[in-house]
């Protein structure tokens, strides 16, 4: 074990200690039939981005653990799902590599230390600027310097005794719903004490392997020419109770005579409203393009399980070309008319072509500066179960997504911890934040955190 001695200031008041830096590889070696893994078209698309996300969990006093006792736990049971989830442990040989080299170099395991409670650090959590800092080896963001890594681990240890788990996983090998299955598996290994154990096999990943394509890693791809556009981005964190959701529904169904569902509902809000807000920031209205990833798991004739690990997704998206199609209803409409059309698609390769036809066109008809400033990304966890997450110290009390580094206009929608509603994590500029988070129908359904 590495000690680190570095400082980082984090927040407005704390300090934040990088203490250790482990590399934790698989527990027993890859097969050298498995050690080339090939990237599929739809994950080429993607790109060098990184999925990140944080699980806080609080000092029980029902834990006998100490944190010495989890960090242990947390490391040998990594170890052991790293066996199941092998690709993630390997490397891209190069910048544009189309495959995963699984060579079982591992995992990058940071610990850090914090000088606040986990209590107060929530408090300011949601306008912190200095979120990343929670991440390992700066696995926030599409630039990151240690992109040839997959997967990056932080335990922050807070003063309370409270820990905050950030787990950040390349988007080339899968999407969020990839993710959830790995840090499923991983919890269950740790509180069941083996990967063999019966509760635990169910959450073995499914593998899609795919044949090696010509195509190479772009160093910007279509899909995220919106996000490199340099800017100030600020991230709120808003939450929608269900019983406000409710509302929202009833009102949008006697405007259409469709029962629309609650994340229907509130991307359309939220949508609708950061339109509105980057209006009144530039002063006109101008074409704007809702950008909707939706999970094809279930959707596909031949259903694949939850636990396939890949990006296999579709896209929707909907164009407001004119300020008069930014009413809930019509958003709401445009939506449903969209997932009526993936109901067609038969396989994850005609769901890949759909989506390099639709950004093909979507990029001729604008200019990619254009499109970065108007574009919007909605991307819907509810229904994964993040807050379920157990490693034998209990449910997290709260999770995130760091979204400031993504550099893009962004919606993320999670289950509350309670369950009983959705918390929004939004990026936008800074200008139309200050007007986003204080539309009063906004507002009439949520309360702001932080």
């Amino acid at each position: 074990m590495v000690i680190i001695g570095k400082l980082l200031r984090f927040g407005r008041r704390q300090l934040h200690t990088i203490i250790s830096r482990d590399i934790i590889k698989p527990a027993n070696p890859t097969p050298s039939h498995l050690q080339t893994y090939n990237l599929s078209e739809h994950d080429l698309l993607i790109g060098k981005l990184y999925l990140p996300m944080l699980l806080f969990y609080p000092n029980k006093d029902s834990c006998s653990l100490t944190a010495q006792d989890k960090t242990r736990v947390l490391k040998n049971s990594l170890s052991q799902s790293l066996t199941k989830y092998y690709p993630f442990a390997g490397r891209l040989s190069t910048h544009k590599t189309p495959y995963v080299d699984c060579n079982d170099k591992g995992v990058v395991f940071l610990e850090a230390r914090s000088e606040a409670k986990l209590e107060e650090f929530q408090l300011g959590m949601t306008q912190d600027e200095n979120l990343d800092n929670l991440f390992a080896d700066d696995m926030v963001c599409n630039n990151s310097p240690h992109s040839t890594n997959l997967v990056g681990i932080q335990l922050n240890h807070f003063a309370c005794g409270g820990v905050g788990l950030a787990v950040s996983m390349s988007h080339l090998v899968g999407d969020g719903c990839s993710l959830v299955s790995f840090v499923n598996h991983w919890a269950s290994v740790a509180r069941y004490g083996s990967p063999d154990h019966k509760e635990v096999l169910p959450l073995n990943p499914h593998f899609i392997h795919v044949p090696r394509t010509n195509s190479l890693l772009s160093e910007a791809p279509v899909m995220n020419q919106q996000r490199v556009v340099e800017s100030t981005r600020v991230m709120r964190e808003f939450v929608f109770a269900n019983s406000k959701l409710s509302v929202l529904k009833k009102a949008v169904a006697s405007a259409t005579n469709d029962i629309p569902t609650r994340v229907e509902v509130l991307t359309s809000l939220l949508y609708k409203t950061a339109v509105a807000a980057a209006t009144a920031t530039s002063g006109c209205f101008k074409p704007s393009y809702l950008f909707v990833p939706t999970n094809l798991r279930k959707r596909l004739p031949e259903k694949l399980p939850q636990t396939a690990v890949g990006n296999i997704g579709s896209l929707m998206i909907v164009p407001t070309r004119h300020e008069s199609e930014t009413s809930l209803s019509e958003l709401v409409g445009e939506i449903k008319k969209l997932k009526l059309q993936l109901e067609g698609i038969q396989s994850v390769q005609q769901a890949t072509e759909n989506i390099k036809l639709l950004l093909s066109k979507l990029v001729n008809d604008q200019e990619l500066e254009t499109l970065a400033k108007r574009s919007y990304t909605c991307s819907s966890l509810c229904g994964y179960p993040f807050n379920k997450v157990d490693f034998g110290w209990g449910k997290p009390m709260a999770t995130a997504i760091a979204l400031r580094s993504a550099g893009q206009n962004s919606f993320v929608l999670m289950d509350t911890a309670d369950g009983d509603g959705i918390q929004a994590h939004v990026s936008l500029e800074s200008k139309d934040m200050e007007i986003f988070q204080n539309d009063k129908e906004l507002l009439s359904f949520c309360q702001i955190n932080g």
